[in-house]
């Protein structure tokens, strides 16, 4: 179960935003069955709230047998244009995430842009 598990858990992408715009986003736990567990980013313009993107990355999860608990929301700015992703804010519901590994994670997706975060604004 843990090989398959884990298996499960490296398919699933670190990363998966807009291209472009200012939206929520959340920074997610995934954990499949006996195997360690990863954390991710989901942002999007579609949701209206943050828990709206926990959801249904957690039903596109549980499909694969993994589940994910959320470590907090912000926002992001994505300006594909001068290669600039700003990490900021917080979410109402979940908790202000850690920007500082969100950022990590954008660079690691988004070696060639400026990536940058701060701990206010809404």
């Amino acid at each position: 179960a843990a090989a398959m598990a884990g298996a499960a858990l490296s398919g699933v992408p670190a990363v998966q935003i807009d291209g472009a715009g200012v939206f929520k986003y959340v920074l997610l736990r995934v954990r499949g069955d006996g195997a360690p567990h990863r954390d991710i980013v989901r942002g999007h313009a579609w949701a209206e709230y943050h828990a709206d993107l926990f959801e249904r990355t957690a039903e596109e999860l549980a499909r694969h047998g993994l589940s994910c608990e959320c470590l907090g929301g912000g926002r992001l700015a994505h300006r594909p244009e001068e290669k600039k992703i700003h990490v900021y804010g917080y979410s109402v519901g979940f908790g202000r995430a850690d920007h500082a590994v969100t950022t990590e994670k954008l660079k690691a997706e988004y070696p060639d842009y400026e990536i940058t975060w701060a701990d206010e604004g809404y």
